[in-house]
């Protein structure tokens, strides 16, 4: 039966399908994107680096030959084995989990969402790998089943080859729905192409999904059964194949033009670094009234900047900012990062009557930076705020913190931290926001007013996010790595290879 013999997916009733079993296919179905190619170009890069992308990008060439003139099936298996051929498991594993799923979100089809959601039970029937697919499909989308490629392995290392039956494609993705359900047909199924007609045939009602028009816009993440809060990998914008190049192409120019960056910020007088910043396509933007200089000041204690927490770099555009350098306190920031840091860094220990004791004694001495959120988050969320710090001061200035990267992530829960200043800066022209709230009135902070210190970081984080018009949460870093790493976020804990981990804040 051909695809066009059966009705578009919009003539599809989603009302009264709670016990109905739907099967849906996944690129151009329940995505709007037809092409794999970014997703497999995502593996390549996140789990292999850039040349194992050089290598995809220039073997994908040879799977549009082949998916055009010989099969659907010889295109994608050259797509598997040049993103994943000699790549451990565990690191497909683990970006399908923390990267993909971001770029998956982005491109949920509206129709197929509204008929595949109003259904009991959810079935995926995919070409791709079920490894790369099956952690979004089933965390985020609420599937129960995914039925897709299986990889073969060797010792903990893909091969590049797949396992029987093959790829998934036409009648072979019949027969693993027969395989799966038995006589028992599902209710719905939906595809968009020639060669899901003989999975689609077998389901009570089949429904087409036609080519996406530019009309066709994407599900807001938001309206999806989980929000993308936490999510990991280098690359801000789906690799497409021009992206994919250029990206490749700029590494080379971006990594020579990022050390000069950080070498002006390291070893010029901060009162020349915005300058330099500029002169070197890096923005920095500041607003708000900055507090007086502490020598300026009538208070005995030094101002402790509250920072909501994007990168390694906040407390370093803090002081860009304020033409002058702040220290700031930090948990087990990476070696190479204190080498390179202009400003003077504290590590904390843990040990909260110690910690409190530290800070104290680093604010008789002058202004401080701290990051109470305690990790990174991209999204426009602030993670909930520790409490230490509104017990030691009642000198508190909120800082809004914001930055705009348009190629690399400057942070990261899976890889090297060392590295994260090296990606943000070589970024073509990477921008700094920096918003300078009024300083917390003696009635709302803990001397001064009697508030709790939970109070007080509440409504910190509270008046923070009203000014970028950020959502709050109770998240923590812990949350974050458990669902980015498989870990909690902490140097020396049994199994966290994160080695170099940096956490700003208390």
């Amino acid at each position: 039966m051909a695809s066009s013999t059966f009705p578009t997916v919009n003539k599809c009733s989603s009302i009264g399908r709670e016990k109905h079993t739907v099967v849906a296919d996944m690129d151009g179905t329940l995505l709007i994107g037809r092409s794999s190619f970014p997703y497999f170009a995502l593996v390549a890069f996140e789990a292999g680096g850039v040349l194992r992308l050089l290598f995809y990008v220039l073997a994908s060439p040879i799977a549009a030959l082949l998916y055009y003139f010989i099969s659907e099936s010889a295109g994608i298996q050259v797509l598997i084995f040049a993103s994943m051929a000699g790549m451990k498991l565990s690191s497909i594993e683990s970006v399908a989990r923390a990267v993909l799923p971001k770029f998956y979100a982005g491109d949920v089809h509206p129709e197929t969402w509204r008929v595949f959601s109003s259904c009991g039970k959810r079935c995926v029937l995919t070409a791709n790998p079920r490894v790369m697919v099956e952690p979004f499909l089933k965390e985020f989308l609420g599937a129960d089943v995914v039925l897709g490629t299986e990889i073969g392995s060797y010792m903990g290392r893909a091969t590049g080859l797949v396992r029987k039956p093959g790829i998934l494609v036409g009648a072979k993705k019949a027969q693993a729905l027969l395989k799966a359900f038995g006589d028992d047909k599902p209710d719905v199924g939906l595809g968009d192409r020639l060669t899901d007609a003989p999975f689609m045939a077998l389901c009570k009602e089949g429904y087409v999904v036609p080519p996406p028009s530019p009309e066709v816009k994407s599900v807001p993440t938001e309206k999806l059964p989980k929000p993308i809060i936490f999510h990991d990998g280098r690359l801000v914008q789906k690799p497409t194949p021009l992206i994919a190049l250029l990206t490749i192409l700029w590494i080379p120019v971006g990594f020579p033009l990022a050390c000069l960056r950080i070498a002006a910020g390291s070893l010029l007088p901060m009162h020349m670094v915005y300058r330099a910043f500029w002169a070197l396509g890096v923005r920095v933007h500041v607003k708000g009234t900055p507090p007086p200089k502490p020598s300026e000041s009538p208070s005995s204690s030094g101002v402790l900047f509250v920072c909501s927490h994007r990168t390694l770099l906040d407390p370093i555009f803090l002081s860009t900012a304020l033409r002058r350098p702040i220290p700031a306190v930090t948990y087990s920031v990476s070696r190479l990062s204190e080498i390179i840091s202009p400003i003077k860094t504290v590590r904390l220990t843990r040990d909260r009557a110690a910690d409190a004791a530290a800070i104290k004694t680093l604010l008789q001495s002058g202004d401080l930076a701290i990051c109470p959120e305690g990790t990174t988050c991209r999204e426009p969320f602030l993670l909930r705020f520790s409490a230490l710090f509104a017990e030691l001061t009642d000198e508190l200035v909120p800082v809004a913190m914001v930055n705009r990267m348009s190629m690399f992530h400057g942070t990261t829960a899976r890889g090297w931290k060392g590295m994260d200043p090296f990606y943000f800066f070589m970024n073509p022209s990477p921008a700094y926001e920096v918003t300078f709230l009024n300083k917390l009135p003696k009635e709302l902070t803990c001397e001064g007013g009697g508030k709790s210190s939970h109070d007080v970081a509440n409504y910190i984080q509270r008046v923070i996010a009203s000014t970028l018009s950020y959502e709050c949460t109770g998240f923590t870093r812990k949350d974050k790595y458990r669902a980015l790493a498989g870990n909690d976020g902490i140097v020396g804990d049994k199994g966290n290879k994160n080695k170099g981990d940096k956490v700003m804040g208390c």
